[in-house]
């Protein structure tokens, strides 16, 4: 990237930081405007055009954002290199984090797009998106397995499920405003129950 492509690349990343903050004000989507958007990022409205083209592909560029910049933290807790039990926990107050940074309606515009099938590449981005994930959880499995953290009866497929079910349920938006605080607890009942059974019974004794 030359100096011409990375002063673009910032600008393009103070619109979707400008964006994201006013989409996750009580405002919210329908009434934002690309004059305050310009306004708040300090780029010229003419600009936010050229880069995104329409207010849509803007904030479905946003939402691609966040997604991105959650992937980015998850790969750089993996790349620590820790014992799987405090990967484990990073990962969970990692998502807990993000999570706690959006109100309710753009996560719900979120889920809304990614079930939406179109032309507009964000189902592909879903799957792309859970793709990564699984590829991460994997390794994270795999680690837990090397460290007798992980019963080995337990596939990898049954693994992913059993996390994508609990996650799945931890980010509905009546759960997770209310989770936040227990975050170490239903970590840590993760992990017993993942645990080979002499680990977990010696865990209760």
């Amino acid at each position: 990237m030359n100096g011409f492509e990375k002063r673009t690349q910032a600008k393009k990343n103070q619109v979707l930081e400008a964006t994201f903050n006013l989409m996750n004000t009580d405002a919210g989507i329908e009434n934002l405007t690309m004059d305050e958007i310009a306004e708040n990022s300090n780029v010229g409205k003419t600009t936010i055009f050229k880069y995104f083209g329409s207010k849509e592909n803007l904030i479905h560029e946003v939402f691609k954002y966040f997604l991105n910049k959650m992937g980015e933290t998850a790969r750089g807790i993996m790349a620590e290199n820790k014992p799987f039990e405090e990967t484990l926990i990073a990962m969970s107050q990692n998502k807990i984090h993000y999570l706690d940074k959006i109100n309710k309606k753009f996560y719900l515009d979120l889920m809304d797009l990614f079930t939406k099938k179109g032309d507009d590449g964000l189902s592909l981005m879903m799957q792309q998106y859970s793709k990564e994930s699984f590829s991460i959880m994997l390794d994270l499995f795999h680690r837990g397995r090397k460290e007798g953290k992980v019963d080995l009866k337990y596939s990898d497929e049954f693994l992913l499920l059993y996390f994508q079910a609990i996650v799945e349920g931890i980010s509905s938006p009546q759960i997770y405003e209310k989770i936040i605080p227990y975050t170490a607890q239903w970590t840590e009942l993760m992990i017993k129950g993942i645990a080979p059974s002499s680990q977990s019974e010696s865990a209760h004794k």
